[in-house]
């Protein structure tokens, strides 16, 4: 049975549903627009700035790209830039009842859900970054994209690779990224294609990210951020970890240590958002790969990304 909080939600919800950017997205030259002719920007860099002890924001818009694909740099620009842009939108009256990350990007749904701090933020990737930049250093993992193949076909060939392979970021229903140890990720993907998969695209990380080669990761994290503060949603915020609506925020260090060695339940998430009668997808912040991961798995609803002035000016919605 769905908590009062969930039945409420459900009673209020409009037709648009903001979704926040993931570790990946990242681009030099990012925010910088949008930052320009949005006031409350220059709090969130200085904000950024105090806590990380780094100019984030000179990063951000003039960084070279393998200063940024650092996870301690990108991970708080990703969050930083969502941020921007979430200002831009509500500076342009695009508001949302609904929110949704998808892996980092939970962190400024968080903020735009009222469930966290700018600041508060800022120290939990802090955080989680150094820690699984840590961890990634002492692992040898990886993470491949499977494209043209169904997620449970996926999950049964991993199933039967000797070693650790598993299904983590369940993106669409054309688009499955496994990780594991970087042997068994190898013959999991000539498994794959030899089963018909259309292609394996590595992804430029080092480590298996959203897997239990991450528990160090997770440990360390959940034991530096007991003394963040979270507060109960305003609109309803859709779990990567449940692929439904969060209702237990008892405990958010352990679901956010949690996150971090489980899989992002993307697809499932859509799904359930468009049968609650959600229509308009607004991704907020570097890229649009969410964008395009809506389109691939959803029928009859608008998906847009804002991250310039451009796209800012674009978005049109009834």
């Amino acid at each position: 049975m769905l908590s009062m909080y969930a039945e409420n939600i459900q009673k209020t919800m409009s037709k648009n549903v903001f979704l926040f950017s993931g570790q990946g997205s990242q681009y030099s030259g990012m925010g910088q627009e949008l930052a320009a002719i949005t006031p409350a920007s220059a709090a969130i860099y200085e904000c950024a700035a105090d806590i990380l002890g780094f100019d984030l924001k000179g990063l951000c818009f003039h960084g070279e790209e393998t200063q940024l694909a650092q996870t301690i740099v990108s991970q708080p620009a990703i969050y930083a830039t969502s941020l921007v842009a979430w200002e831009a939108a509500k500076s342009k009256g695009i508001s949302c009842s609904a929110v949704a990350g998808h892996s980092l990007g939970e962190y400024a749904a968080m903020v735009a859900s009222g469930m966290l701090s700018v600041e508060d933020g800022f120290r939990a990737i802090k955080a989680r970054s150094e820690a699984m930049q840590a961890c990634a250093q002492r692992s040898e993992g990886g993470m491949v994209a499977i494209l043209g193949m169904d997620a449970e076909t996926i999950k049964k060939i991993c199933g039967q690779i000797q070693g650790y392979v598993v299904p983590v970021n369940y993106n669409s229903p054309a688009q499955t990224v496994i990780a594991g140890e970087k042997s068994s990720l190898e013959q999991a993907v000539a498994a794959l294609t030899s089963a018909g998969a259309k292609r394996a695209v590595p992804l430029a990380v080092s480590a298996a990210f959203h897997s239990k080669m991450m528990q160090p990761a997770a440990e360390q994290f959940a034991a530096e951020i007991q003394s963040i503060s979270f507060k109960k949603p305003t609109v309803a915020f859709y779990s990567n970890v449940t692929g439904g609506i969060l209702t237990d925020f008892e405990d958010m260090p352990a679901y956010l240590a949690k996150h971090i060695i489980s899989p992002v339940q993307f697809v499932s998430e859509l799904q359930l958002m468009q049968e609650n009668g959600y229509q308009n997808f607004i991704e907020l912040g570097p890229n649009k790969v969410l964008t395009g991961l809506v389109k691939k798995t959803l029928k009859d609803v608008t998906a847009v990304n804002i991250e310039n002035e451009k796209t800012l000016n674009a978005v049109s919605l009834g």
